[in-house]
């Protein structure tokens, strides 16, 4: 008798994607009140997120490191993980080592790209490094090497400025995060969202934004601390040699403000206008001398841009106009 064909072997089965595991979910956390709102809501939902990422520019607003650490005892109150990332400069060449947002607009003598007219600072400084820390995060890798996205919530409401926003991000094509918008979703609102903080019981956070921000308005400026302010002037006595098509932070001037924030700082009396002088006069000059004597130095014992800055604000402090 002659054998028939052998049977061939049932195909195999394509994975059953609902035999894997979820994909892990990060909160992009702003420290904001939308990010705030979000994140409250969700772990009231029973959908707490894997991980909450911050992405820390060393140049936030004093208020927001306030609300920082009020934030930060209630996601331990909830057991959630909760993790903060910054961009780490490598490559100094004969500059005196740098570590926030500030101190590099100083070292180059600029100002933060958003005066300018780009948007490379929040790239840099808040983007890239949350992209690094989770490219390192196991529990993303083992959801890559499974074929899986890692699900990115990120905290655009329901408001036509959020829109706006929301319709560029959908254009950005990512093959390792699916980004999520529950806000949006929920149809939540601003107003929406601080309601939800205030119903936690948890005061709302204030508005989220490097304080030389060109978005400030003047009366984020009138709030900020002397030493915000100081920073402010010599950012901008710093630039003020290569501006060339903006007038200084604030870029240009309006019927409400000027476009340099130190006209605001001296008409408004918010420092004294001697040590405004003093910085315009002598810290872009002071400065630059610590490059050059920094220069000199071997990169493990050279100083810290930090060091120049501490001692610029002690002797505004200390030392009477």
């Amino acid at each position: 008798m002659i054998a028939g064909p052998a049977c061939a072997k049932p195909a195999a089965r394509a994975r059953d994607l609902l035999d894997l595991p979820r994909p892990p979910v990060v909160l992009a956390y702003g420290i904001g009140v939308d990010s705030t709102a979000m994140l409250i809501e969700l772990v009231a939902r029973g959908e707490t997120p894997d991980l909450v990422l911050t992405a820390d520019t060393g140049s936030e607003k004093p208020s927001t490191y306030d609300y920082l650490d009020i934030i930060r005892r209630w996601m331990e109150a909830h057991g959630i993980e909760f993790q903060i990332c910054r961009y780490q400069p490598q490559r100094f060449k004969h500059w005196p080592p740098y570590a926030t947002l500030i101190e590099n607009v100083l070292t180059n003598a600029t100002l933060p790209s958003i005066s300018l007219g780009r948007h490379s600072c929040s790239l840099k400084w808040k983007i890239a490094p949350q992209d690094k820390y989770i490219a390192g995060w196991p529990p993303a890798i083992e959801a890559w090497n499974r074929g899986q996205k890692v699900v990115r919530l990120i905290g655009y409401d329901a408001s036509p400025a959020d829109t706006r926003r929301h319709a560029h991000a959908l254009t950005i094509p990512s093959e390792r995060f699916e980004c999520r918008y529950p806000l949006r979703e929920w149809g939540w609102t601003r107003e929406d969202c601080i309601a939800r903080i205030e119903a936690e019981g948890l005061p709302v956070p204030p508005k989220s934004a490097c304080f030389l921000c060109c978005g400030s308005k003047p009366e984020e400026i009138r709030d900020l601390p002397p030493w915000c302010l100081r920073i402010i002037v010599l950012v901008e006595a710093r630039a003020a040699p290569r501006l060339r098509t903006v007038e200084g932070l604030w870029r240009s001037s309006t019927r409400t403000r000027p476009g340099r924030m130190t006209d605001f700082i001296r008409s408004e009396r918010l420092l004294p206008a001697e040590e405004i002088d003093r910085i315009e006069a002598d810290a872009p000059t002071s400065l630059r001398l610590f490059q050059e004597t920094a220069a000199e130095i071997p990169l493990p014992e050279r100083p810290h841009l930090a060091d120049w800055i501490a001692r610029f604000q002690h002797q505004l402090e200390t030392t009477p106009c």
